[in-house]
């Protein structure tokens, strides 16, 4: 991902460092797909393996947190380098947060599971956003490699899309409960879970933003996407 410098070493270092995240990255995706897959199946097994990676995902993050940390202090880089790794530090904490979602996801499937939920909940459109999410994530991903700009501003301007179909599932659920009480305590769990997948969106769409950070030197959090599309 980084490109050439005339120190070897450096170069060196910075790759182990893209790994790394490239591997964090890759075991995120996993979970949130796993936590997707164990509830559309309602598979406690699956839930349980999804809880099974948390824990690789937190050393991760330390190690890749301690290389950089090592790196800067080391290597003093500036300009570009710096941007770089700036943004790998921020990406690594938001994919850390999304396993950690993942993983509140998988509880919860579980809870479902043992519990007795019943089957005139709105499942399928809580999988829609689910699919969605881990979609997202993929992209994401793909163009953070890359680090392709404009894929990270087509990832920001369908922003709207993920929105409505949550908000769409949310006042479906909120008319299940008003409609019959006994579907509270399942509705309560279906809201956690689609406010899980919700923040998985919002932390593929932070990554997304670091893109245009690294490659645009711009800084467009909390910018209105007419304003990003008109700085890149």
């Amino acid at each position: 991902m980084p490109d050439k410098h005339l120190s070897t070493q450096f170069d060196t270092d910075l790759n182990v460092i893209s790994n790394n995240l490239m591997r964090l990255g890759g075991l995120v995706e996993s979970q949130v797909s796993q936590a997707i897959y164990a509830l559309s199946k309602s598979s406690a097994e699956v839930a349980e393996e999804v809880l099974e990676i948390e824990n690789e995902v937190n050393a991760l993050e330390i190690e890749i947190d301690h290389e950089i940390a090592s790196f800067i202090a080391r290597r003093q880089p500036t300009a570009g380098d710096l941007r770089l790794l700036v943004a790998m530090s921020k990406t690594t904490a938001d994919l850390e947060r999304a396993g950690d979602e993942a993983a509140k996801i998988a509880r919860k499937v579980t809870s479902i599971v043992n519990g007795v939920a019943p089957l005139a909940l709105p499942f399928s459109e809580l999988r829609v956003c689910g699919g969605l999410a881990t979609e997202l994530l993929r992209k994401t991903l793909d163009a953070f490699t890359r680090l392709e700009v404009q894929t990270a501003v087509s990832i920001l301007q369908n922003d709207g899309v993920f929105d409505r179909e949550f908000d769409g599932f949310m006042r479906k659920l909120i008319t299940y409960m008003m409609e019959d009480p006994r579907t509270i305590s399942a509705s309560l769990d279906l809201i956690f879970i689609a406010k899980s997948i919700e923040r998985i969106g919002d932390h593929s769409r932070n990554i997304a933003e670091f893109i245009i950070y690294i490659v645009e030197g711009r800084d467009v959090r909390h910018t209105f996407f007419a304003g990003i599309e008109s700085s890149v």
